[in-house]
């Protein structure tokens, strides 16, 4: 078992009106590891993305980073993480060139080492010749991508994905699905949520699956599936509400 990347321990999040969008939520994604977060719609999983990547306080438990605290050392934290929220908020009025290089900028990235992993990644996503036109005239799925590259370009200890692969054509996502593995077999984790429970089934080590905010399955794929698929599995534990 490889180094704990991400530990969640006892988090909860409370709203107005003492609603918990997420109680009790306890687990841990390895270094070398692919980690599916899955539930539906309002069951918890953006909440605790955002409480992971420090965009959303919380009152109750811990979120460690490779061993930091998120709440406690929070600017460290976010420079051992790359975060790529549902619909990528991207600045428009800059090309997608000067955007990539602000990220190198900003993760101190040497010139040499950024110009070659630009080229690579552009050139498996396809967006090499759109560099250097302003975002705003970007689709959503270019927008996607670029966002992507910033992420994989600072080679993070944690990527934390929402929705990753919306948008994306289907050779953007097998590139996509490649460079994930890549990243892990160079020590990296990654912890994503997603829709696609095909994609999730085959392409993750580890799962888990909330539910109203609750935590109702985690372990390896494996051990959560056993011999049924995913999609069974998650629609059996969510409708019967029971644990697995």
């Amino acid at each position: 078992m490889g180094k704990h990347i991400l530990e969640i321990r006892h988090y909860s999040k409370i709203y107005s009106g003492n609603k918990k969008a997420v109680d009790d939520l306890s687990l841990t994604v390895n270094s070398g590891e692919i980690h599916a977060f899955i539930g539906h719609n309002g069951a918890g999983k953006t909440t605790t993305i955002r409480a992971v990547v420090g965009v959303m306080d919380f009152e109750q438990g811990q979120i460690l980073i490779d061993g930091h605290s998120v709440k406690k050392e929070p600017v460290l934290c976010k420079s051992l993480t790359a975060y790529i929220p549902d619909n990528p908020d991207l600045y428009e009025y800059i090309t997608g060139i000067q955007y990539l290089n602000y990220i190198c900028d900003m993760f101190l990235i040497p010139e040499n080492e950024r110009t070659s992993t630009i080229r690579r990644y552009a050139e498996l996503f396809r967006i090499t010749d759109s560099l250097g036109d302003l975002i705003s005239s970007y689709s959503h799925g270019m927008k996607q991508k670029l966002a992507l590259i910033g992420a994989f370009i600072h080679r993070p200890k944690l990527f934390v994905f929402d929705e990753p692969f919306v948008g994306l054509d289907p050779e953007a996502s097998y590139n996509l699905k490649k460079i994930m593995k890549e990243a892990c077999q160079h020590g990296s984790a990654i912890f994503f949520s997603t829709h696609v429970l095909e994609v999730a089934e085959k392409l993750c080590d580890t799962v888990s699956i909330i539910n109203s905010g609750k935590l109702i399955a985690n372990g390896t794929m494996e051990e959560v599936k056993g011999q049924h698929s995913l999609e069974d599995v998650f629609m059996e534990v969510v409708e019967n509400g029971k644990e697995i």
